[in-house]
């Protein structure tokens, strides 16, 4: 009986370690939808970690990394709008506000809020959003959420010019599969 006892302290305390989670291939993509033209660009290579014994959750994306369905839309996103070569990657640092709803020991799809600050273009903002995350076999495998920012709030200028191709917000779409991050002790 105290063998056993021992057995689950260990394996308790191993799951209290092993609460860290990663994904390099995070896929990011936002859409803009103006009354003479629909803008909508992917990355998939955005990396991402959380941690649920804290609750944290970060996301880092490169600007130039996304991919558009024209070339000359990514000329100017990167050249005009983003401005990659100075502000070369968007980032997000938050948290879930309830990791603790969070069971491992549960598969299943489990609704979560993360806040925290969106930097991008160099401004950091607070942002809510609402997603799921989803746990098999005992690990985090995959998150989701979408949020609609508005490009003035990132001093991401529209020129009057083109101001019917693209909309003053922007919808985001961002999921990852996540994978056990093993870190030593």
């Amino acid at each position: 009986m105290r063998n056993i006892i021992i057995l689950a302290l260990l394996l308790a305390s191993q799951l209290a370690f092993s609460q860290k989670f990663f994904s390099k291939t995070g896929k990011i993509t936002f859409t803009s939808e103006a009354p003479m033209e629909k803008i909508e660009a992917t990355n998939s290579s955005a990396s991402t970690v959380i941690d649920l014994s804290s609750g944290n959750m970060e996301w880092a994306v490169l600007i130039q990394g996304f991919q558009f369905e024209k070339s000359l839309m990514k000329e100017h996103f990167n050249e005009n709008y983003m401005e990659s070569t100075k502000y070369p990657k968007a980032t997000f640092k938050g948290k879930i506000e309830n990791p603790g709803g969070i069971m491992l020991t549960k598969d299943g799809t489990y609704p979560v809020v993360v806040t925290g600050q969106l930097e991008i273009h160099g401004v950091s903002k607070p942002v809510s959003a609402q997603g799921n995350i989803v746990v098999k076999k005992g690990a985090i495998a995959s998150a989701n959420s979408k949020l609609t920012i508005a490009l003035a709030d990132y001093n991401i200028e529209i020129p009057k010019l083109v101001g019917e191709n693209i909309s003053k917000t922007v919808d985001i779409a961002i999921q990852a599969d996540y994978q056990l991050l093993n870190v030593a002790p």
